[in-house]
């Protein structure tokens, strides 16, 4: 972590494999398949995979997507780095 940047990019990786995480559990919780989410977000089975393994960061408006497949609403916010974490 001593390398610039580095937490940075470490900070991101956590919340790509947070959001992932969330999308999965949620998923497998109202009993539907990567393929079946894919279908209801235009998305491939591939790309819903990557992104549940927190290998990709989508959009906003992907992720918008995402949790209206899934039932939810998105809900994006800004808190204080003291708060955050």
């Amino acid at each position: 972590m001593g390398r610039p940047g580095a937490g940075a990019a470490y900070e991101a990786a956590r919340i790509r494999c947070e959001l992932g995480e969330a999308v999965r559990v949620r998923r497998e919780g109202l009993g539907l398949t990567q393929a079946e989410v894919a279908e209801r977000t235009g998305l491939k089975q591939s790309a819903v995979a990557r992104f549940e393994a927190g290998g990709t960061m989508p959009p906003i408006p992907m992720l918008e997507r995402l949790a209206e497949a899934l039932g939810m609403r998105l809900s994006v916010e800004f808190r204080p780095l003291r708060e955050a974490g």
